[in-house]
């Protein structure tokens, strides 16, 4: 207890410090904000002054270019972008601000203080020259534990490098500063990745932007951090806006008109305390498990499926539903293929009669035992659900049932084999609360199995909403941090230039 202690005190100070919100409740100290964007406008270019200044990373003598990526928060969607469906995000405040210099050599060097609070290394360096192909780039940044994090950035360098040579040869400094948690479901990675490509992208002079720039980042996400992420992260953070809602059509990727929620909500998010990974073994199951229960179904039909390669990301399809489970109703996966669903299958089980596994990004492992039925139903339901959402947030009513579609995505999560005590027990204090108190809902978001919960309620229900965090944060023993604001994304905040 006394770590709790000591940290709310340090919280406190820290809040204080910025002029920003806090609540002080049950002995818990729990912080609202990071460090506010005006804040970081300015003293980020005051770094890379002294960086250059000092000759640490930077020269005086070449233009430095710098942008920033926020993180993201699913309001609603969750693992629905992988198989197709509607996903409904927003940014947060907090974000990855990242900085490109190049170079008169090919050496690639990354400076991230963030990395050696983590015992990670913070400063690599690596050659243009070694980055000849996928494997022999996984191979570099996996050589060391502590290197590990570079997969998310040295492989934008890679794609840069192979898709527009003429305009990659020279190496780069590249400084990264995040307040962004990692392994909260809020995008970590997403945030680091675009921040440092808008900025690589403009010091070497590449026109890539929106849609284009987000595949480029999912595609380094998938094939050299071998994260088997869907496209909705990446999109959010290129495309989003400061209070606006980001609905996308994952077919691959289809981003529609920014939506503003309705006048009088407000959406919050609490950090569960459980660390999330999306290269997880449970959300690596339950992706796998969607894309079992598609192949049996397509067999049912007799509908061949075949690896389309012709665009950034690889995936399998079919004449019928384009590869996409989103595209099937409700109603008749119901009445038609969910009884015909196993509940759970081994991966040995599947395999067994020469079957194969469509899912380009994650293994079919066969000690593994798969949510088949629960996980395919999922991606059929949450589609419906994130529509319906969309359309009663457009309209601005509906509020109460807003929020059940968030508590049925909840349980859709926890029938996937994503749940997680931590999470259960915030949702579960969000519908104790209830509408009365104008909390309305709240699911956990991302990739499940931990990480963060959002939270929908009413602006002025903010009091009910400390209530809820307060009594978590006794419960579970922690300061819990909460996500608060949103910022622009990626592409509206541009490139910046700081001159020699």
């Amino acid at each position: 207890m006394r770590t709790v202690v000591e940290n709310a005190d340090a919280l406190a100070s820290t809040n204080a410090r910025r002029g920003e919100g806090s609540v002080l409740a049950m002995g818990f100290m729990v912080s609202l904000c990071a460090e506010s964007k005006e804040e970081a406008m300015t003293t980020f270019p005051t770094t890379l002054t002294a960086l250059k200044s000092s000759g640490t990373l930077f020269t005086p003598d070449r233009p430095i270019r710098y942008s920033r990526a926020p993180g993201r928060l699913d309001l609603m969607g969750g693992n629905d972008d992988y198989t197709g469906g509607l996903v409904f995000e927003a940014t947060i405040r907090e974000a990855t601000w990242a900085a490109v210099q190049l170079r008169g050599d090919r050496r690639i060097v990354f400076l991230n203080p963030q990395m050696k609070e983590r015992g990670w290394q913070d400063r690599t360096e690596f050659s243009l020259d070694d980055l000849t192909a996928d494997d022999a780039v996984r191979a570099l940044v996996n050589r060391d534990p502590g290197v590990r994090w570079t997969a998310y950035v040295l492989g934008l360098f890679h794609l840069l490098q192979k898709r527009f040579p003429q305009q990659v040869q020279n190496g780069a400094s590249v400084y990264i500063e995040s307040d962004v948690p990692l392994n909260k479901g809020v995008s970590s990675s997403a945030s680091v990745e675009v921040a440092v490509m808008k900025a690589a992208v403009g010091a070497y002079g590449i026109n890539l932007a929106g849609v284009e720039l987000a595949e480029a980042c999912q595609w380094v996400e998938n094939v050299i951090a071998e994260s088997a992420c869907g496209i909705m992260d990446q999109i959010t953070v290129v495309l989003g806006d400061e209070g606006c809602i980001l609905p996308l059509l994952c077919q691959p990727c289809l981003p529609r008109p920014l939506v503003q929620l309705p006048e009088g909500l407000a959406c919050w998010a609490v950090d569960s305390g459980v660390s999330h990974m999306v290269s997880g073994i449970e959300y690596e199951a339950a992706r796998a498990g969607a894309f079992m229960g598609y192949k049996l179904i397509c067999d049912w039909e007799g509908l061949p499926v075949q690896l389309d390669e012709s665009g950034q990301i690889p995936r399998w399809t079919d004449s019928r539903w384009n590869g996409y489970l989103a595209n099937l109703s409700p109603s008749l996966f119901r009445a038609r293929y969910e009884p015909r669903l196993a509940e759970t299958m081994t991966g040995a089980e599947y395999l067994r009669d020469g079957q194969i596994h469509v899912d380009p990004f994650t293994r079919m492992r066969p000690e593994v035992t798969y949510r088949v039925r629960a996980c395919t139903r999922y991606a059929v339901e949450e589609n419906f659900r994130v529509n319906l959402f969309a359309e009663l947030a457009r309209g601005g009513v509906g509020f109460e049932q807003m929020g059940d579609l968030m508590y049925q995505s909840h349980h859709g999560y926890t029938e996937c084999g994503l749940g997680c005590e931590a999470t259960d027990l915030l949702v579960e204090l969000v519908r104790e609360a209830g509408a009365a108190s104008g909390l309305f809902g709240a699911k956990v978001t991302g990739g499940g199995a931990g990480g963060t919960v959002a939270v929908l309620g009413r602006k002025d229900a903010r009091p009910a909403f400390d209530h809820v965090v307060s009594h978590y944060a006794e419960a579970r023993g922690i300061a819990p941090y909460v996500f608060e604001g949103s910022s622009m994304g990626a592409d509206q905040f541009g490139i910046k230039t700081l001159e020699p």
